[in-house]
């Protein structure tokens, strides 16, 4: 399971990029995701009947991340004041876990997560819950929403092209639909932004486990081992399936 993204408190906060995607991802659509593995074995076969595999990302299509009425602000530095002006009110615990609209009816919570998007680009958890609703509401864009959810990924990582967070997310996006090839360019991308963050390097590896791309999946094992981090997820994952070499000595 993933830990915690950049920074440590971006991957805590954000959502490990496999765990919290799992639960938070997962969490009130659960029976779904079980219907879909026994029926299909990948959600993403499903999906395709409601959202397109056909890329759609890029400015022609998904708009200006630098451009909004109040912002846009990198939420990794955004200050708490900014932060609470926005949240409170268009992205509310109610509307992180699609139980209680504030602002709109139930089937149009989109509109609130759009706007916290519009005003952070790279808000991972408005993120995730764009993606939930689109496919609680088998829309996408999902209801209240003018833009696919690709876009809202896209936006994020031109935004700030060095948000691994954000990058990891997207990767697990394309993945669920079967786009192993872009999502691995965003994880090779995030990998080498991370630099010497062994965390990030780490949660990138169990990204890349979940992509069954095993072999770079214990390359980033490896690299994060070298730093020093020494949770063993990844590890044991990779054994659990025969993928596991241990480290070349000198």
């Amino acid at each position: 399971m993933l830990v915690g993204i950049g920074s440590r408190n971006e991957w805590s906060n954000a959502v490990p990029a496999a765990e919290r995607m799992r639960t938070s991802l997962r969490a009130s659509t659960m029976n779904m995701w079980q219907r879909c593995r026994r029926l299909v074995g990948t959600c993403a076969i499903a999906w395709v009947s409601f959202s397109s595999a056909i890329a759609q990302s890029g400015p022609e299509v998904c708009g200006n991340p630098f451009i909004n009425h109040y912002g846009p602000y990198d939420y990794r530095t955004a200050g708490p004041t900014v932060r609470k002006i926005v949240e409170e009110v268009h992205f509310t615990p109610g509307i992180e876990t699609m139980t209680r609209p504030k602002n709109t009816m139930f089937h149009e919570m989109g509109q609130d997560v759009e706007y916290t998007l519009s005003v952070f680009p790279n808000h991972h958890r408005a993120l995730i819950t764009m993606e939930r609703l689109s496919i609680r509401w088998k829309q996408d864009p999902a209801p209240g929403s003018k833009l696919p959810v690709e876009c809202w990924f896209d936006r994020a990582v031109r935004y700030r092209p060095d948000d691994t967070v954000a990058r990891a997310l997207f990767a697990q996006f394309l993945g669920r639909r079967n786009r192993s090839a872009d999502a691995v360019r965003h994880l090779e991308f995030a990998s080498d932004q991370a630099k010497e963050n062994a965390l990030s390097q780490y949660n990138i590896g169990l990204v890349f486990l979940e992509l069954g791309q095993h072999e770079r999946a214990l390359r980033q094992a490896h690299r994060a081992l070298s730093m020093g981090y020494t949770r063993t997820d990844l590890a044991d994952s990779l054994k659990k399936i025969g993928k596991w070499a241990d480290p070349a000595t000198n």
